[in-house]
């Protein structure tokens, strides 16, 4: 959704306009335990190690994705305080910038909170950062860093031979978008927030409606177009629902989950299956339903009810997605494997697709009336 306030800040060439992902980082209450799922289940690499006054961290990488855990070893570490609210989640998605200083600058002047003033950092690699406010506890950092550095300040690369890509892993390509919840009353001023501070475009907005209960939805995206937000609340006016539950076992908004991009969703999904990660089964009625929906570009039908993929199109062209199945205590955070074959939007027609597929399934089941 372009505006002509957007077009014209755009015009300007404001310091906010290049910015790209560079990290994510994730607090966790255990850091061999967390690193080890990574590394076993999604084939991440370890390329990096830091500790530093109360956290030790661990730098992997997938593709262009590059993860940071990073666990608190004393209770002035925020990690530690991060954890014992949340339980393991994405509390840092780094940005890179051209000139952190610049776009630091921009989103305070914006009305970004200040979270950790600009730094220089001596030596090759990074050489400035700054942090800023997000949404709920998530905060972004702005990084400015030489061409072919990846690692952010303070981490040691490890060597080469103990960071080799297995030759069997999955191809997770990026991250595609990350899901967030946020409480009832955030969603027009997390929007703004990300519009005014950071230069972000709303690209999409909608109502899903699911029986009786019922989410808002807007996206927003970097001018890059490298960094998605799907933002969510729960209709005030509906039934309490998922986002809802999140929000309670979260301990307020955050991620509820990242989506992993891949060229064939199907192969993705057959070696992260064989590595050991689940995912989210469809019901055998949905399949039956997709012929009335959609006239499949990739994949047979065959393959998509073996796999459990899911399905949708919008003006653009198809996707296919899959959901894990949470391994987190609070069943909070999971992951997301998604094929774009052109389609621009998140496959909300496969929540009322699924939701209609239980619908018959019951009905066959119970009869009429149940």
């Amino acid at each position: 959704m372009t505006t002509a306030a957007d077009i014209v800040r755009h015009d300007a060439g404001l310091p906010v306009d290049d910015l790209r992902l560079d990290h994510v980082e994730f607090y966790v209450e255990d850091l061999e335990r967390a690193s080890a799922h990574w590394i076993s289940h999604y084939a991440f690499t370890p390329v990096g190690t830091a500790q530093g006054p109360g956290h030790r961290s661990l730098a992997l990488r997938h593709g262009r994705t590059l993860l940071i855990l990073t666990q608190g070893i004393d209770d002035n570490h925020p990690a530690t305080a991060y954890a014992h609210q949340h339980g393991d989640g994405v509390a840092r998605i780094a940005l890179r910038t051209a000139d952190a200083a610049a776009a630091y600058e921009h989103a305070v002047a914006h009305g970004a909170d200040p979270v950790a003033p600009p730094t220089r950092h001596p030596g090759p690699g990074t050489r400035a950062t700054a942090t800023v406010s997000g949404f709920g506890d998530v905060v972004h950092t702005l990084v400015e860093r030489d061409d072919g550095d990846d690692l952010p300040p303070g981490f040691e690369p490890l060597a080469p031979g103990d960071t080799e890509r297995p030759a069997d892993g999955p191809d997770l390509l990026e991250i595609d978008h990350f899901a967030v919840c946020l409480a009832v009353g955030e969603l027009a001023d997390t929007v703004a927030h990300y519009r005014q501070a950071l230069g972000f475009r709303e690209i999409f907005e909608e109502r899903i409606a699911v029986g009786a209960q019922a989410m808002l939805s807007k996206v927003v995206q970097s001018r890059s177009g490298d960094i998605t937000f799907t933002l969510i609340q729960p209709d005030p006016e509906a039934e309490p629902g998922q986002i809802d539950d999140f929000l309670k076992n979260h301990g307020g908004s955050g991620v509820q989950h990242v989506a992993f991009s891949s060229a064939d969703a199907a192969a993705t999904v057959r070696v992260l299956a064989g590595r050991g990660v689940e995912f989210l089964t469809a019901p055998a009625t949905y399949y039956e339903l997709l012929g009335h929906r959609v006239a499949l570009r990739h994949h047979d039908l065959d393959t998509l009810r073996t796999l459990n993929l899911l399905v949708d199109e919008d003006h653009a062209g198809q996707l296919f997605q899959i959901f894990t199945r949470s391994t987190h205590p609070r069943r909070t955070l999971f992951f997301e494997v998604i094929e774009r074959l052109g389609a621009k939007t998140f496959g909300s027609s496969n929540i009322r697709a699924l939701y209609e597929a239980v619908e018959l399934e019951m009905y066959r089941r119970n009869g009429p009336g149940r």
